[in-house]
């Protein structure tokens, strides 16, 4: 790692502040976080199209690409019948602004993408909160008394 981070004139470890994990509701949002990252490469302005960028899977669930490296998930082949029809389906998804901004805030923070009966199942079976909590101490009550 000293290696590196001579040569890349960089500190810190390598991996740090890159991965983000985040548990998703597949049955409601996992489609949603799929498009999200297909087109982050447009996104990011490293191609004009999405089915551009060659590490996509846009090309095998939009466009009917055969991609070895890919199994499709339950909930893609429950989109359809057939494969042209999964893909048509997917194609027209509609992921409204509200879906982008909590994929994003989960990206960022590493928190729950799901409704608020998942994130209380999630919960309970880590035994920590995955919401996210305000920043800061929390206020003290009207009627906590400080002393001088």
């Amino acid at each position: 790692m000293q290696y590196v981070n001579r040569t890349c004139q960089r500190s810190g470890g390598l991996w740090q502040g890159r991965y983000k994990a985040s548990y998703i509701q597949s049955e409601r949002y996992l489609l949603a976080c799929m498009r999200y990252i297909e087109l982050n490469s447009m996104r990011a302005e490293m191609v004009t199209r999405p089915g551009e960028y060659r590490w996509s899977s846009y090309g095998a669930n939009v466009l009917g690409k055969e991609d070895k490296l890919l199994t499709p998930h339950g909930e893609y082949l429950a989109l359809g019948s057939t494969a042209a029809g999964r893909q048509e389906a997917y194609r027209n998804l509609f992921v409204n602004d509200s879906v982008w901004n909590l994929i994003r805030a989960a990206t960022q923070q590493g928190v729950i993408v799901g409704d608020s009966r998942f994130s209380e199942m999630i919960e309970k079976r880590l035994g920590r909160k995955v919401v996210p909590q305000p920043r800061g101490r929390p206020a003290q009550g009207k009627n906590s008394q400080t002393k001088p």
